[in-house]
């Protein structure tokens, strides 16, 4: 028993020790654990404050960005340039009597959908929108746009703004409302014929429908999913109006108001040319007055819709002139797709899809989106729907660009130094007509393009008859302004014009087309291509031989070819290789060779041949024509003479190898 005491004392001073020991092992470890963990917190807190300066750096640079960006952004709010549209009551957001609602602009960010789409195209996209590079904007006709020079790349893009403050209108049941026909009461049929005639169009329905009426969005599905940059060039659109019916005026002025943004409408500028109708006058000035950024010049005398818009385009302020007629309705978005294309070129001169508002019914009705501008002889302006097999081989979106020959006039975008460049219109020009034919002909011509844009729509009326008045000959005056035309820009086409029903303005005595030394001086300066150039590359489907027919003159009676000896007519063996036997039968109905005519004294005299003269008429020939006095072969094949008409004689029966009209 004593033992196991000993032991045990032994035992616990040795288990004391081991106690101890523990402890103070113990205690040491967790000194060396506090030591560590202090230098990692020392090291995280390092790595923290580094983390924090450089988040702290790219808030900063971010502030800056989006300073600079709101700064750019700003004029997109519109409540601060629409706050004082109208008078009207504190927080009534509207002008009651033009029915304008203070526009919200509804920006729709890049969807999911188009985020492959640019950064296939080599753009990345952030968080706030996107960024195009320039292979994202394809000509309408192949390949990559050129550059705009006066216009930065670095812009962002975003969908195109779907303003329309229409989309709730005050009266739902008001006459010609979402673009619905209207009907003339029965008891007012007669008020309605006798008041046609103010504008060549309904003038009493007209003026029963609200001046902001809702009209239906027509444009394509896939223009949803077009985007355009944020920093468009401004515009000035451009009204210039004579006598116009005060419905339709003020119904333009407000569809452009009312589907426009309006950090992109520098001003509206309304033409005056010299209207004599009273509502025109004070009452147009009070109205005009409460509109945003709405002003008048008035010319002192009539100086026709060619020097009107020449007027307005001299004081407008925007980067763009944007010319419309004074009796249309521009629909949603119409008009950030026409500034889009000039952005990215300013060499592009772009119209809308011109639809139709009757002149009836008022009906707002929607046209073929695959619609482009073209001419026929002699300069005659028409529509022509581009052949499915066009569409097809270039895999053509109904929301594409359409290339277009001949602009209708009325209605386009143009960027205002490039018109300038282009020395704006002819000057020489009259009035009205042929002025969309020479500035086409001009900006092909000349280096640039004209597209019509289905993404952008306008309604417009379109009347029987033009209700202008003319200082001069309403006919003359447009037949002097298209020979004008012809005789700077067709070239040797010029005698398809004149053949097709002109050729009395070749008497120079009787038609004076004025100086068109400066106008031939430009088109030298610009550089310009030829006609023929135009015809092969911008118009290739137009059908436009030089000459009506050509080859050699072959003589049934005589079975032989007329000849060219000397300075003499005779017959020979026919013979495709001898130049002497050629000859052509032009619009102008000369048979000549080279310079040489056959000429026609008198009926039983002989054809003689003189130097060609386009405005001599006894060079003129109706080949297969009724005329009495006919050319005849003599029975020896020894002669030609002029004879009467005898439908039976094979000697008076002609042919030329090649026919290229009728």
């Amino acid at each position: 028993m004593m033992m196991m005491r000993k032991y045990f004392r032994g035992s616990g001073r040795v288990l004391v020790f081991v106690f101890v020991a523990s402890v103070v092992w113990l205690l040491l470890d967790m000194a060396a654990l506090r030591i560590s963990i202090s230098d990692a917190d020392g090291r995280l807190l390092q790595e923290r404050a580094a983390a924090r300066r450089q988040r702290d750096g790219d808030e900063s640079r971010r502030s800056q960005t989006d300073r600079v960006q709101r700064e750019e952004v700003k004029e997109l709010v519109p409540e601060e340039i629409w706050r004082n549209a109208a008078p009207g009551p504190p927080g009534a957001g509207r002008d009651e009597r033009a029915g304008t609602r203070t526009p919200q602009i509804r920006f729709s960010p890049v969807s999911e959908a188009q985020r492959p789409y640019l950064e296939r195209n080599g753009t990345k996209s952030s968080a706030r929108n996107a960024t195009f590079t320039q292979a994202s904007f394809k000509s309408s006709h192949g390949g990559v746009d050129p550059p705009n020079p006066t216009r930065r790349r670095t812009s962002g893009v975003h969908r195109v703004v779907a303003l329309d403050v229409t989309l709730e209108p005050r009266d739902v049941r008001a006459v010609g409302q979402f673009g619905h026909a209207a009907l003339v009461p029965k008891d007012k049929e007669a008020e309605a014929r006798s008041r046609w005639s103010e504008g060549h169009f309904n003038v009493f329905l007209s003026e029963q429908i609200p001046v902001d009426r809702s009209i239906p969005d027509t444009r394509p599905p896939s223009c949803a999913e077009n985007v355009v940059h944020d920093d468009l060039p401004t515009t000035s659109v451009i009204f210039c109006f004579v006598d116009e019916v005060w419905s339709t005026l003020l119904r333009s002025v407000h569809s452009v108001l009312n589907r426009s943004p309006p950090h992109l409408l520098k001003e509206i500028i309304l033409v005056d040319d010299c209207s004599t109708k009273e509502h025109l006058k004070e009452q147009l000035d009070a109205y005009v007055s409460q509109l945003p950024n709405v002003r008048i010049v008035r010319l002192k005398e009539r100086q026709g819709l060619i020097r009107a818009r020449l007027a307005g385009a001299a004081v407008a302020a925007g980067d763009v002139l944007t010319f419309l007629d004074s009796h249309v309705e521009c629909n949603v978005g119409w008009l950030e797709p026409l500034l889009e294309r000039v952005y990215m070129d300013r060499r592009k001169v772009v119209c809308p899809v011109i639809e139709v508002i009757s002149d009836k019914d008022m009906s707002y009705v929607m046209v073929d989106n695959f619609q482009r501008g073209i001419f026929r002889w002699p300069l005659v302006f028409g529509w022509s729907t581009l052949p499915k097999e066009q569409i097809r081989k270039a895999q053509m979106k109904d929301s594409d660009p359409i290339r277009c020959p001949v602009m209708a006039g009325g209605l386009f975008s143009i960027d205002k130094s490039y018109f300038y460049e282009l020395g704006t219109y002819d000057k020489g020009l009259d009035v009205w007509g042929g002025e969309n034919m020479e500035i086409s002909f001009k900006i092909w011509m000349c280096g640039g393009e004209i597209e019509i844009i289905p993404c952008s729509r306008v309604g417009h009326i379109f009347r029987g008859e033009n209700p202008y008045k003319f200082p001069k000959d309403r006919q003359k005056t447009v037949e002097r302004n298209l020979a004008r035309v012809a005789e700077v820009w067709l070239d040797e086409y010029k005698d398809l014009f004149y053949g097709h029903g002109y050729v009395h303005l070749l008497d120079k005595s009787a038609v004076d087309v004025g100086n068109l030394t400066e106008q031939r001086r430009l088109r030298e300066r610009l550089q310009c291509k030829s006609f023929r150039w135009y015809l092969e590359n911008i118009y290739p489907e137009m059908d436009a031989p030089v000459v009506k027919a050509s080859g050699l003159v072959f003589n049934l009676g005589t079975r032989k070819c007329l000849a060219l000896q000397n300075t003499s007519l005779s017959f020979e063996v026919c013979d495709l290789n001898k130049q002497n036997q050629h000859f052509n039968y032009t619009w102008l109905r000369l048979v000549r060779q080279q310079d040489l005519c056959l000429a026609a004294r008198a009926a039983g005299t002989s054809v003689s041949l003189e130097p060609c003269d386009n405005t001599k008429a006894l060079l003129r020939w109706l080949h297969k024509s009724s005329n009495k006095a006919l050319v005849q072969a003599g029975s020896l094949g020894d002669s030609v003479s002029v004879k009467e008409c005898a439908p039976s004689s094979p000697f008076q029966k002609w042919h030329f190898t090649h026919y290229y009209a009728q």
